[in-house]
């Protein structure tokens, strides 16, 4: 089970707490996982990741055992913590502002 923490405005929309879990079949990358969340959460669709391109939106950060992996490929696999359930793939909304 991949555990995953998501920022308000997701979780509001997802209507979820502030951690859930998924079942992701290996390999288990940023895709696979982001794949099986708006599969699981339509509603989510297109609020992480853009609908035609599916790249990550510009204010959501992805962070794993305490590394960015926003910039990473979303095809990389994800560290052993997370795959085990142990450390949860965190995504994160950016503040901006000035």
């Amino acid at each position: 089970m991949i555990r995953i923490v998501l920022p308000f405005h997701l979780r509001t929309l997802a209507h979820v707490g502030s951690e859930l879990t998924l079942e992701v079949e290996a390999p288990i990358t940023q895709r696979s996982v982001l794949d099986a969340l708006e599969a699981l959460y339509p509603m989510l669709r297109g609020a992480i990741r853009d609908h035609d391109t599916l790249q990550r939106r510009p204010f959501l950060r992805f962070f794993a055992c305490e590394e960015d992996l926003s910039h990473e490929s979303a095809d990389a696999p994800l560290p052993d913590a997370v795959t085990s359930g142990k450390e949860p793939f965190i995504i994160i909304g950016a503040i901006a502002g000035g």
